[in-house]
């Protein structure tokens, strides 16, 4: 059996986080191999379960609506590529920013932030839920792959920025207690909050535009879209609409990130951060856009905002997913026997609301969707 590799690329910066200076595992364990610490971490994700059943795990769009819009999977993916470009960028630990990204979502539930909301809705008196604390859960508890443990037994610092890759300051303290509570994480996890929010402004502009929802025309009115847009036509005299779309989009993508690590980078210098220790000693967030790329970007959310997320057509799949999630924790909890046995043994430790929140919290929008048809619909086989 081998042990963690003390390998690590020899031009990491002295702020980035380093496999070999890790604060180890929950378990000890015997590697087979000799791969370093957040290279292992990020494999685990990969391979686990909950990481699969993001295929079918709603972005915007549920996954019967279409086979080209993005999933789950495909936004963590996403996620992921930003994610590390940004680290290369900043000589940062590339692998811990990878886990972290392929991490961010493990605990999103089916039908995207309506889940999320129905979820913490039903559970108040119970703990309440959020995706980052569930994400958290599911790396530490509820994955079932290895003989002397729950979990993937990840390093602490995957498992501090999964918990505080939002805020390092609206955690629970009971989830906090071994996390320097107050304290921001390394910047690998900073970095990956701008990661997703450039990943989904992008992705969800293209996938506005191929459903119908959004126009083009819409779009122009949104200035950093339309400076962009503006400069591709510059670029490319005559392109055709559609490569335009994907080029406008590329070359935003490039813009944010540029900016952020430009920002970034001077933060970082600004304030007299050479180690990780220096960081968590200054603790302040230093990954951020500047205030004119701040400015655009959030008019750009708000676009999204009021013409995608709240487009009729995706409200009304938001209050069918409200009635599917609401009639199915309500009546598992109402008639736990409806759970697979493993479920209900799990009731006594965690009690009744919870198991039910992780089986609801865990499904697909498919399988959903199917529960749905076998405890409602009377011509359904069981």
């Amino acid at each position: 059996m081998s042990s963690e590799s003390s390998y690590e690329r020899p031009d990491l910066a002295g702020y980035a986080a380093h496999s070999m200076l890790s604060h180890g595992r929950r378990y000890s364990e015997a590697f087979r191999d000799d791969r370093p610490a957040f290279e292992r971490d990020r494999d685990r994700i990969i391979h686990c379960a909950a990481f699969r059943r993001l295929e079918y795990k709603t972005q915007v769009f549920v996954n019967h609506e279409g086979d080209y819009y993005r999933t789950r999977l495909t936004h963590s993916l996403e996620v992921a590529q930003i994610g590390k470009g940004i680290a290369r960028r900043l000589k940062l630990n590339e692998e811990l920013a990878e886990a972290l990204a392929l991490a961010h979502d493990l605990g999103h539930t089916p039908f995207g932030h309506t889940g999320e909301e129905v979820l913490n809705r039903l559970m108040q008196g119970h703990g309440g839920f959020e995706h980052n604390h569930q994400s958290f859960r599911v790396v530490d508890e509820l994955e079932e792959r290895y003989p002397d443990f729950n979990g993937l037994n990840l390093s602490w610092e995957v498992r501090e920025g999964i918990l505080k890759h939002s805020s390092p300051y609206d955690n629970p303290p009971e989830l906090l207690h071994e996390f320097m509570p107050g304290v921001v994480p390394t910047i690998e996890a900073q970095i990956i909050n701008f990661a997703d929010e450039i990943a989904y402004n992008n992705h969800d502009i293209d996938d506005g535009l191929k459903s119908g929802y959004i126009t083009l025309a819409q779009l122009d009115q949104v200035e950093l879209w339309k400076e962009t847009c503006d400069a591709i036509n510059r670029q490319y005299a005559g392109i055709e609409p559609e490569r335009r779309k994907y080029q406008t989009i590329s070359a935003l993508i490039g813009i944010l990130i540029r900016d952020l690590t430009d920002t970034t980078l001077s933060s970082i210098q600004e304030h007299g951060i050479g180690t990780l220790e220096d960081l968590r000693r200054v603790n302040r967030q230093v990954v951020s856009f500047s205030p004119e790329i701040a400015r655009k970007n959030k008019a750009l959310k708000h676009f999204l905002y009021h013409n995608l997320y709240r487009h009729y057509k995706v409200e009304r799949m938001r209050i069918k997913a409200e009635r599917y999630l609401t009639n199915l924790f309500e009546t598992y909890v109402k008639t736990p026997t409806l759970l697979p046995r493993k479920y209900q043994k799990k009731m006594e430790e965690v009690g009744r609301e919870r198991v039910v929140c992780d089986y609801v919290a865990g499904m697909t929008d498919r399988y959903a969707l199917d529960e749905f048809k076998r405890l409602f619909e009377p011509y359904e086989r069981v």
